[in-house]
């Protein structure tokens, strides 16, 4: 039996951000440049929804007001002999201040809005279908089948 080494369950909180058609994405630095929702992990004793408005601000310059959790996201993934293993917790919000700004030096490099329609065509992380699905869901379990 092949012992694997296990990470997690790390937790992240993101947030789904829509206006006039388009979706906001930020494009992440250390998974080969693709494109996923603003947010990341939760500080040590910190809100999930504290930590959502922190990462989006952080991430795309955006102060952002969480107006419903759309569910939590289970994710294990193997790599390298690696498990890991994410819990992310995604909420919808809407802008409320703020100026689109590019993070430096963090774990995303571009913040930018894009069509709705353009989305699935995008180099993206899973969680973005996800979440637009989450978002789009008639009732909210947190999971989708």
């Amino acid at each position: 039996m092949r012992k694997v080494k296990r990470t997690g369950p790390r937790v992240g909180a993101y947030v789904v951000c829509r206006r006039d058609g388009q979706l906001l994405l930020t494009r992440m630095v250390y998974v080969g440049l693709r494109w996923m929702l603003p947010g990341g992990g939760i500080e040590h004793g910190e809100d999930p929804v504290d930590a959502a408005v922190r990462e989006v601000r952080e991430e795309t310059g955006y102060d952002v007001e969480i107006d419903d959790l759309l569910g939590v996201h289970n994710y294990v993934a193997e790599q390298d002999g690696v498990s890991h293993h994410a819990l992310r917790i995604v909420y919808t919000g809407r802008i409320v201040g703020g100026e689109l700004t590019n993070e430096v030096g963090g774990s995303s490099d571009l913040a930018s809005w894009w069509p709705l329609e353009e989305v699935p065509k995008l180099d993206r992380a899973t969680l973005v279908d996800i979440a637009l699905k989450m978002a789009d869901a008639p009732t909210r379990t947190g999971r989708i089948a």
